[in-house]
């Protein structure tokens, strides 16, 4: 059984989850961040970035390039 606070925290990535699936630094995911081309959210002092985020920056970036 799955619940809402499940949903959501599948929906939400870590800045080192990021790194991982873009395979790019540190530094490069907060750029992205920084300059709004991924989107994140706060929650406490933890930086979350939605899935939906990093599909749409990939899909934005392959589209770019072609």
């Amino acid at each position: 059984m799955t619940t809402a606070a499940t949903a959501t925290t599948d929906e939400l990535l870590t800045v080192p989850e990021v790194m991982a699936r873009l395979k790019l630094g540190r530094s490069t995911v907060y750029d992205l961040i920084r300059s709004r081309r991924l989107t994140s959210i706060t929650v406490g002092r933890a930086r979350r970035i939605p899935v939906d985020s990093v599909r749409d920056f990939i899909s934005y970036e392959i589209g770019e390039a072609a």
